[in-house]
């Protein structure tokens, strides 16, 4: 079976957050890739991406605009003459040399040529609705050029979610169609991908699809609710998160749509990748560690203190955040928290970027509270790993998480989460076991939930029983892959 995985990030190409593990780990699994040429993917990868010289013009309205189609460069052992399947290998991480995998990037430098890859801290880039009609396009019109049949083409959120409409309407007709489906994956039912009205004459699609049963949103093109209402069958990324999104607390006015959907809604909790997440062999750790032997992780705590420039000695807990800067994360509850953890004498680290105001608002706590709180505005590598291998505590209050990666991640590392009892982290931490949940979205409830912790943190050997039962867990991506490959065969999970 040939399967695509359409997606406007992918590792390890581009990437902003969770979506792009999702994708990059399905690739191994399927046949194609598709996304975008960013700026960043061009000058990281530019020694392996071959320019294949193709050249389409793709229709936005009455415009045109010019989609160059770069590949990966062929190894020699796998080049197979007269296939145009065959179009890549990589000696990247994680990019399968195999003669039936294709990447196809799509270039366009007025659309991807730019610093980030949907917006700034201000807010989104205004022509996005131009960048991802002409990205779902630019993918349908590669299909035909290179003659792939693709029996199931996977898209990823609001930015593919236009190629389950194309594919009934504008090119139900193409051979090279005849025998595709369409599945469509709910990372975040939060961003949507709403555009004014206008938005339909770039789009090519009939003016009748633009009803509250099609793809009109409260007088809006939703391009998401396309790819809901378009799409064979729809996932998203944990059980819980599949039940939540039915209700009007976390279905952000789609739930009514998704309820009349709910027999094609599957839940396929997320993976990740115990090669790039491994306490026992990361590049990134001055010492490495195991669920055998923990001792390890005592050093990653003094070299993450050493390097944050933290107080205190390594018996003191240390508290840690890693996540994008966003209202959903629960940016002003950690922030709330702070002051408390620190006046406790407890030491905090918080990593991540996003939303300008909370940047600001971190970078203000970093100023005034000095040796017990460090913040970096970004998502460096090294840091990131460290952070998850030094830290004792990993907080995630978030307002909703649909699967969440963090904590998956800091379970591997022997960091102890605290979270709310909500969609992915409902499904990945038992309570009191491998973490602590609380359940309302307060201060209080969450303050709570930290104390449990600290409390167990107290007792060695109680914290060390649940360090290893956490690293005992298994995320890997074997399961979940395999449950894609059985929605996208049709069969039932």
């Amino acid at each position: 079976m040939r399967i695509a995985v359409v997606t406007a990030e992918a590792e390890p190409f581009s990437k902003t957050g969770g979506l792009a593990d999702v994708a990059g780990a399905l690739f191994n699994e399927y046949s194609y890739l598709f996304v975008p040429l960013y700026k960043r993917t061009q000058e990281q990868f530019k020694d392996i991406i071959h320019d294949t010289g193709a050249v389409i013009d793709i229709p936005l309205g009455k415009a045109t605009r010019k989609c160059r189609v770069f590949t990966l460069k062929e190894s020699e052992d796998t080049r197979r003459p007269g296939d145009p399947e065959n179009v890549s290998t990589s000696p990247r991480r994680r990019v399968a040399a195999s003669p039936h995998k294709g990447v196809f990037f799509i270039g366009n430098d007025e659309y991807f040529g730019r610093d980030e890859l949907y917006g700034t801290p201000d807010g989104d880039y205004p022509d996005n609705d131009q960048r991802f009609v002409f990205f779902c396009r630019s993918v349908l019109e590669i299909c035909k050029l290179f003659n792939l049949k693709i029996d199931v083409m996977h898209c990823n959120d609001w930015q593919s979610g236009l190629i389950p409409v194309y594919l009934k309407t504008l090119y139900r007709q193409e051979p090279v169609f005849s025998k595709s489906r369409s599945v469509i994956t709910i990372h975040n039912l939060g961003y949507q991908g709403i555009f004014p009205s206008q938005t339909m004459e770039i789009t090519g699609l009939d003016w009748g699809l633009f009803n509250p049963e099609g793809i009109e949103f409260y007088g809006n093109v939703n391009m998401l609710k396309a790819g809901i209402v378009g799409a064979d069958v729809i996932t998203t990324v944990s059980r819980t998160y599949a039940k939540e999104i039915l209700t009007p607390e976390y279905g952000f006015g789609l739930d009514g749509v998704l309820r009349k959907r709910a027999d094609s809604i599957v839940g396929i909790l997320n993976g990740i990748d115990y090669t790039q997440w491994d306490p026992s062999t990361d590049k990134f750790l001055p010492r490495t560690y195991d669920r055998n032997d923990i001792s390890g992780k005592s050093e990653c705590k003094r070299e993450l203190m050493k390097i944050c420039g933290l107080s205190g000695d390594i018996t003191v807990p240390l508290l840690c955040f890693i996540g994008r800067l966003s209202e959903q994360k629960g940016i002003d509850m950690l922030a709330s928290v702070v002051p408390g953890l620190i006046a406790e004498g407890l030491n905090v680290v918080i990593i991540g970027k996003g939303e300008g105001h909370y940047q600001t608002m971190l970078n203000s706590l970093k100023d005034r509270y000095g040796k017990k709180l460090f913040f970096y505005s970004g998502f460096g590598e090294s840091i990131a790993h460290l952070g998850y291998a030094g830290s004792d505590i990993f907080m995630m209050p978030s307002r909703y998480e649909p699967c969440g990666i963090g904590q998956l991640i800091a379970l591997h590392y022997g960091t102890i989460s605290v979270a709310r009892n909500t969609g992915g982290l409902k499904d990945t931490i038992k309570d009191g076991e491998v973490g602590f949940l609380f359940d309302e979205y307060s201060l209080e409830a969450f303050t709570k939930g930290i104390k449990r912790a600290l409390n167990a943190y107290a007792d060695k050997k109680l914290w060390q029983g649940i360090m290893k039962k956490a690293m005992n867990k298994d995320f890997s991506w074997g399961k979940p892959a395999k449950k894609y490959i059985d929605v996208c065969s049709g069969k039932k999970t």
